[in-house]
């Protein structure tokens, strides 16, 4: 699992690597079930406080992105599935939102962004 983390952005430590883990579960990258590395393990692999990646484990779990088992580890939560298909639905929604934008802004018609949308999608 590779998480690069900026000092130069805006965002706290613990929200980067809350949002890269989610981009992974979201992406499938990681799997339902897959084991987490543990806080303190997380923590050296990327020289922060154990207190940083507590925090963003427990926004993951709040979320439902991740469960921990007691005496067993923290996994990837199998019962996410459908959060996971509404936050790429939103992610989608936005995207598209985006594209008729911009094609509202350079004269472009509906029929045209279809056209667009339905060549980008059958592409291999």
């Amino acid at each position: 699992m590779e998480i690069i983390l900026s000092n130069a952005s805006d965002r706290p430590i613990y929200e980067q690597i809350t949002s890269q883990i989610k981009e992974m579960i979201m992406k499938g990258e990681l799997k339902p079930g897959e084991p987490m590395p543990s806080m303190r393990r997380l923590a050296k692999d990327l020289h922060v406080s154990v207190i940083t990646t507590q925090r963003a484990y427990d926004d993951l779990q709040r979320d439902g992105f991740i469960i921990t088992v007691p005496a067993k580890g923290t996994f990837v939560s199998a019962q996410n599935q459908d959060f996971i298909r509404e936050e790429n639905l939103r992610r989608i929604e936005k995207l598209l939102l985006d594209a008729a934008v911009l094609g509202r802004e350079n004269g472009l018609s509906l029929d045209d962004l279809k056209n667009t949308l339905e060549i980008v999608y059958t592409e291999d």
